[in-house]
């Protein structure tokens, strides 16, 4: 009884996991899966981009981080929008290195010639969701940005804008697959 258990907790499983739901709500973007064509586990198929809850990476030169800190307040425009829609964002965070730092293939230099290149940071941008209801913004588009640099609060800050992002939505199918063979068993004897 317990193998058939065990099978009947597999096939559902199977099953529950052929429909693949998101854990957010949001548009679909670069998607690269067609309906019916089969995919290989861990194949990338489509990004969710909820655009109710996004952020801007800011990229300031070095020497523009000196007095930018955690939670400043940060005044945004869109181009799309221009200068009579401003956003009121605050620093959520800083990127552990540069692009060009953390890329998959860093940049050598092998002909010794070292120049001093001015780097980039991100610096992330945390940017409430009512005001973004008012007036949407896109992924990609240009901002200009302007950091209070003389707050110093932390105060409402969220450290990490994806936390929100994080789901068990197949936690629930094992119960339920549980559910399932509890049900048919007492069906049964």
């Amino acid at each position: 009884m317990l193998a058939s258990a065990a099978h009947v907790r597999d096939a559902y499983l199977a099953d529950a996991r052929t429909t693949l739901p998101a854990p957010v709500t949001g548009y679909i973007a670069q998607r690269s899966v067609q309906v019916g064509q089969r995919v290989a586990t861990g194949t990338p198929l489509m990004s969710v981009v909820p655009l109710n809850q996004v952020w801007v990476d800011a990229n300031f030169k070095e020497w523009q981080l000196r007095h930018i800190k955690v939670g400043q307040s940060v005044d945004l425009t869109a181009d799309v929008y221009g200068s009579k829609v401003v956003y009121h964002g605050k620093v959520a965070g800083f990127t552990p290195g540069t692009g060009s730092a953390l890329a998959l293939l860093p940049a050598q230099n092998a002909t010794g010639n070292w120049i001093k290149v001015v780097q980039r940071l991100p610096v992330r941008i945390a940017i409430p969701p009512e005001e973004l209801e008012k007036h949407p913004l896109r992924v990609g588009l240009s901002m200009n940005v302007d950091v209070n640099v003389k707050a110093t609060s932390d105060a409402g800050v969220n450290d990490d804008p994806n936390s929100t992002y994080k789901t068990d939505v197949f936690a629930k199918y094992g119960d339920e697959a549980n559910d399932a063979i509890a049900r048919i068993i007492a069906d049964n004897e």
